[in-house]
């Protein structure tokens, strides 16, 4: 199982001069200690702002401290994107991390994030498959046909060229037919247990593998990265009692998130309805909930099961979300627990590099 560090959180909508104090510190630990890969998303206009609207900026600043990470987007939203503007600017930090780059692409979820785009909401996944493939002929090196202002149709060519002469993508996969078209295109994965559970995963992992067979891809050469929050520590009960404020913080500012864990528990729960009270009753309970097989919450003793679970479904990595937590100190004292989860998780490796 490999590991890396996954950055969602974070409140933008304060000037402050340390806002991006965890992320660079967290990814230097991460560069030093083996860990395979940073992902920062793409965030626009949500509650409490975003750090994080374009990964390719946090991805750049990245190559500049790092030396071993891999720098993954979690995710470009394609669809608010012109492809050709997505090759030059990962190309520029593929250059800058001397080939270090990849990329996860999603069709957007958000409907507010389209005053971005001039594509419909509606034709969202179309425009996410089309536009990959776009910044994949481009990255390659390939011209494409544009429409100019002119209105004539005219060949592009993007640059700076890449490092790496190829692009694998990675697919944002929450349902069983994205997980089928990223088998079929060659693609590796990054998912969550945001909309279901992992036994519900472990069969789409099938079919994405199954996928990859039938259209001449290696199965077991398509790599599927499952998104968790994690804060590790050396006592269960001290991480749990820990976390219980500073996770229901961030899930009060992520509604959505308790939507998805209540219809995966079979529950009709209608937010509005609730009062302050209610909201903050049911984000105890919701957290009780995480903490059942849906996060790497705890001690490195009481996660190695859920590893074992994710290693059985086909997982191959855990994409560890730090950053729900926005103390400081408390995020990186919990980070060499989390290297001692990972070292159990890795001895052949572990050992080689002693």
């Amino acid at each position: 199982m490999e590991f890396s560090l996954f950055y969602f959180s974070g409140d933008g909508s304060k000037v402050q001069t340390d806002s991006y104090q965890l992320m660079i510190e967290s990814a230097k630990f991460a560069d030093q200690h083996g860990f395979s890969a940073l992902w920062m998303p793409e965030r626009h206009f949500h509650p409490f702002g975003g750090l994080y609207p374009n990964p390719s900026v946090t991805g750049a600043a990245m190559a500049m401290i790092t030396k071993h990470l891999q720098l993954r987007a979690g995710s470009v939203v394609m669809p608010l994107h012109h492809p050709a503007r997505v090759a030059e600017e990962w190309a520029v930090v593929d250059n800058l991390s001397q080939g270090r780059v990849a990329i996860a692409f999603a069709s957007g979820w958000t409907i507010d994030d389209f005053v971005l785009s001039t594509e419909s909401y509606s034709d969202r996944k179309v425009g996410m498959w089309r536009g990959i493939e776009m910044v994949q002929k481009l990255w390659r090196g390939d011209s494409v046909e544009m429409k100019a202002a002119s209105g004539k149709d005219v060949q592009i060519a993007t640059f700076p060229r890449p490092l790496q002469p190829q692009l694998t993508p990675w697919i944002v996969c929450q349902s069983p037919s994205t997980y089928i078209e990223a088998g079929k295109r060659g693609g590796n994965v990054l998912t969550s247990l945001l909309s279901g559970t992992l036994d519900e995963v472990a069969q789409q992992i099938a079919l994405y593998r199954q996928a990859r067979q039938e259209h001449g891809h290696d199965p077991q050469q398509g790599k599927v990265a499952m998104m968790l929050h994690t804060f590790v520590g050396e006592d269960f009960d001290t991480v749990k009692a820990q976390v219980r404020e500073p996770f229901c913080n961030y899930l009060k500012t992520h509604l959505n998130l308790l939507e998805h864990l209540a219809r995966g528990l079979n529950l009709k729960i209608d937010l509005k309805s609730l009062s302050p009270a209610d909201i903050d009753s049911l984000l105890i309970f919701a957290y009780e909930g995480w903490l059942k097989g849906r996060t790497l919450i705890g001690s490195p003793a009481t996660c190695l099961p859920m590893i074992e679970r994710l290693r059985q479904a086909g997982v191959d990595e855990v994409a560890c979300l730090i950053d729900f937590n926005p103390n400081f100190e408390q995020v990186m004292a919990a980070l060499p627990h989390l290297n001692a989860l990972k070292a159990q998780c890795q001895p052949l490796t572990m050992a080689a590099l002693s």
